[in-house]
């Protein structure tokens, strides 16, 4: 039985649905496979379910360098993209789903958050763990989205981005199924005197990890012509959040 959230997916999606029987709609199939050790983990069943307790909130906290600081911006930000209203939001790289369901609880009326991921092991703990009225999963590849353009209201990638092998395809797809007036936000690694050192990134390289330059992610935003891009570094990681003018304005949504 499928609840509004899920019923909103099957509406919106543009791709054939090769797979509805875990919990979650899977338009990928046997098209995805790891290409890094971060990306064979996050496949692995047994490393799902320890992702979702132990190592994104720790990564967290290691981003702070032990102190509270991102976990501060992290909770404020989901607190404003999940508050009370009916918008429709697409987590993007949403592994088991930890903030797929807390932006989806105080949704309202049509509200809904739509997490999507390419890890089956990933999306069937966050059905397990992760679920609600308004949540509702997709199986498919955050480099070509099978959504429509300008279809949600607030797109987000957090704790995710550094891992995908083509981070701006992802970011452009992210702009364009973002309705005019949306907002866009991401939460990802950024490159510091520390992670800077000789050798850090070539080591870091080595798992698949990303560190993005300082204001890679923001021009990338501004040359597509991305308004009131904002940017909150705290520590090894950086909050990026922006709008999408609306057309022939450009201003805030209400």
């Amino acid at each position: 039985m499928t609840n509004p959230a899920q019923r909103q997916v099957r509406d919106l999606l543009t791709t054939e649905i090769l797979d509805d029987s875990q919990g979650f709609v899977d338009v990928l199939g046997d098209a995805v496979t790891g290409r890094s050790l971060s990306l064979s983990l996050m496949q692995n069943p047994m490393f799902a379910g320890f992702y979702e307790r132990a190592w994104r909130p720790a990564f967290t906290r290691l981003f702070s360098l032990g102190g509270e600081a991102t976990a501060d911006v992290d909770r404020e930000l989901v607190e404003h993209l999940g508050r009370p209203g009916e918008r429709r939001i697409l987590d993007v790289a949403c592994g088991p789903g930890n903030y797929t369901a807390r932006l989806g609880e105080r949704l309202t009326g049509d509200g809904c958050c739509i997490g999507l991921d390419f890890s089956a092991p990933m999306l069937r703990q966050a059905v397990a763990d992760n679920s609600g009225e308004r949540v509702a999963y997709v199986r498919g590849d955050a480099h070509r989205l099978p959504f429509p353009d300008d279809s949600f209201d607030a797109v987000v990638c957090l704790a995710a981005l550094y891992l995908i092998p083509d981070p701006k395809v992802v970011i452009a797809e992210l702009m364009r199924v973002l309705q005019p007036g949306g907002e866009i936000a991401v939460f990802t690694t950024v490159r510091t005197r520390l992670s800077g050192l000789p050798g850090v990134q070539s080591v870091v390289g080595l798992t698949g990890l990303h560190i993005f330059g300082r204001h890679e992610i923001t021009r990338q935003l501004q040359r597509a012509g991305i308004a009131d891009v904002e940017q909150t570094i705290t520590g090894q990681a950086q909050y990026v959040r922006a709008y999408k003018p609306r057309r022939g304005r450009d201003q805030k949504p209400r």
